[in-house]
């Protein structure tokens, strides 16, 4: 929409309204500033949403796989088997043996449960969840044998024990005896503390060799859990499908949408709920936009009618109200995107801020899973957003367009 000399003359007048007019230029700002807003908070939220997702799923991914062959009553005995086949399916990435299991840890008389872990070493080291987040002690320490574990960093905090410290894991497998079945206690000395910026995980995660946890688990040879990772974990049923025929005997397969499948929905129910009301929050700024263009053109009705007068055209005056209108939505998005971004630049910040004049605890891990806040922008959906305040912005021109080119000079001049 190409503006002429006369009409971007206009548009900038209207745009800067002179003494009298400061409660229309005042009513504009207003606009913008509610255009800003909502432009800034739905950028925000839904950067937000998008980090919380993708950080969680990486966690949860990199502790667990994107798949795993459990085996029935707990046990796999011919892992190794199941390991080979795995890693021979098209569109497998790794296949990693593993024992978990439930049990309870205790330090100088403190007692915790705990979600024992037992891995290769080599597993172990080269996981770069854990291996890039240790924060005490060393992985390298952990050899099979070594009657060594590493433990998350809440663990530790909860226990009061750090590298160094023997800290006993109580199984229930223990022997048989006259007085029924006694649990077995091992100590095991701290030789890691690491920290994967998941809540649940830094507070139970015991990570020790396969080998010694097959012991303290009186397991011989056999594993839990077959740990499988592939080349995309959205076909992650369609790469394992060949795989779970032939593993049918002896484990099923169990992929990362059923094991968290109610907080991956839960996280897109959210999303999208979330969006529509941020969404709502833009429709009512770019109303802003609408009364602000109703009052100046009837606070120009005179104007309008001598520009008629003059031989300015309808067509004229419309493409001048509409740039207005669109100027105004379009600096309004343009600075909550700017405000967006620099908040989310400074996001850990804000939350400190916040929580130190509230005296509240705004980013409990407990309760949010995460440590920290995760952020991640998604240009196609930052795109989307303007694209869409900028469409609202234009609808809302239409109105007072077309009513300030309907203006009869005739019936406003006639007294003058």
């Amino acid at each position: 929409m190409l503006l002429s000399r006369y009409e971007r003359t206009i548009a900038r007048r209207y745009l800067l309204p002179g003494r009298g007019e400061a409660f229309i230029f005042l009513v504009a700002a207003i606009s913008l500033v509610a255009v800003m807003l909502g432009v800034a908070a739905l950028v925000i939220v839904m950067s937000v949403m998008n980090g919380f997702r993708a950080e969680l799923f990486d966690k949860i991914t990199g502790l667990n796989g994107h798949a795993v062959v459990q085996g029935y009553g707990g046990q796999l005995r011919d892992w190794r088997q199941i390991v080979e086949e795995a890693r021979k399916t098209p569109g497998v990435t790794s296949a990693t043996p593993l024992i978990e299991q439930p049990l309870m840890a205790s330090f100088q008389g403190r007692v915790e449960g705990v979600l024992v872990r037992g891995m290769n070493v080599g597993d172990i080291r080269g996981n770069p969840t854990i291996n890039k987040n240790v924060l005490l002690g060393e992985l390298r320490n952990l050899t099979a044998g070594c009657e060594c574990i590493a433990i998350g960093s809440r663990l530790a905090n909860a226990l009061g024990a750090s590298v160094g410290s023997s800290v006993s894991l109580l199984s229930p497998q223990g022997l048989t005896s006259p007085f029924g079945t006694v649990p077995r206690i091992v100590a095991y000395r701290v030789a890691a503390v690491f920290e994967v910026g998941v809540y649940d995980y830094d507070k139970a995660f015991v990570v020790m060799p396969m080998q010694d946890a097959q012991t303290l688990l009186l397991m011989g040879d056999s594993v839990g859990m077959v740990e499988i990772d592939t080349t995309d974990p959205d076909k992650v049923g369609e790469i394992l499908a060949p795989l779970t025929q032939k593993v049918a005997k002896s484990g099923q397969v169990t992929d990362w949408r059923t094991l968290n499948a109610t907080l991956f929905e839960a996280l897109a129910v959210d999303r999208i709920v979330t969006f529509t009301v941020l969404s709502i929050l833009i429709l009512v700024a770019v109303f802003n936009i609408l009364s602000s263009l109703i009052m100046l053109v009837r606070a120009k009705t005179r104007d309008i009618a001598i520009l008629r007068t003059m031989g300015a055209t309808r067509s004229g005056l419309i493409k001048i109200f509409v740039t207005v209108g669109t100027v105004i939505g379009s600096l309004g998005i343009l600075a909550g995107l700017i405000l967006g971004f620099i908040f989310l630049y400074f996001r850990q910040g804000v939350l400190s801020f916040i929580g130190f004049v509230t005296g509240q605890n705004i980013w409990d891990p407990s309760m949010r899973y995460l440590t920290e806040l995760p952020a991640k922008t998604d240009p196609v959906e930052v795109a989307g957003i303007a694209l869409m305040a900028l469409f609202f912005s234009f609808l809302a021109t239409l109105y007072p367009a077309f009513k300030a080119a309907s203006t009869d000079p005739v019936q406003v001049l006639r007294y003058e």
